[in-house]
């Protein structure tokens, strides 16, 4: 599974290293406004970060108050989750070492605030993906799938309103966080006995 993990991401760095560069700023810069300030759009973002760490304690708390040992170890897997994506997120990050859009492009895209450092994969995007996938891995409703989901693509539609991220990096954070959630739920079958 590793392996074809790093397949994936390797032939994903190379296609967006050769060829994806004009159509990953292109589409960007029909997302992101001259003036991004939305505070809905801001909120969103930032509930990439927020929203899975205040669940993840919520879990665990509620679950170590009330004695239940299978919600508790749910809570453990989504920081398990969480922890592996932000682990590859990154190394990614600084073994690629992508440019932000605005500082690259800084008469194309537009930012409320300059934000530097390095883009690929969007590790806000990362962390809302691997949230939403393991919740649905863990309930398996419809009811939680679909908004899991449309909340973690919002996140990662946020990062490109904001002007912070390429498509490619929230493509790359959001197959990041699904994958993570992958591999936090196999190793906690595998820890949990389930």
């Amino acid at each position: 599974m590793i392996k074809r993990l790093a397949l994936a991401f390797s032939c994903l760095f190379l296609f967006v290293s050769l060829y994806a560069q004009n159509i990953d700023i292109d589409i960007l810069k029909s997302i992101n406004p001259s003036d991004p300030n939305s505070g809905f759009w801001k909120a969103t973002g930032q509930s990439g970060y927020f929203l899975p760490a205040g669940l993840a304690a919520g879990t665990i708390g509620y679950g170590i108050l009330s004695k239940d040992k299978p919600l508790r170890e749910k809570g453990y897997e989504l920081v398990l989750s969480m922890g592996i994506s932000a682990i590859i997120t990154q190394s990614l990050k600084y073994t690629i070492d992508r440019t932000r859009p605005a500082d690259k492009y800084p008469n194309d895209v537009f930012v409320d605030k300059p934000v530097h450092g390095k883009s690929f994969p969007s590790g806000h995007t990362t962390i809302a993906f691997a949230a939403a996938t393991t919740v649905t891995l863990q309930y398996k409703k419809w009811y939680i799938a679909v908004p899991a989901y449309l909340w973690a693509g919002a996140t990662g539609y946020s990062r490109m309103y904001a002007g912070e991220h390429y498509p490619s990096d929230v493509l790359a954070g959001a197959a990041v966080g699904i994958g993570s959630a992958y591999l936090a739920h196999w190793i906690s079958g595998k820890i949990f006995g389930k």
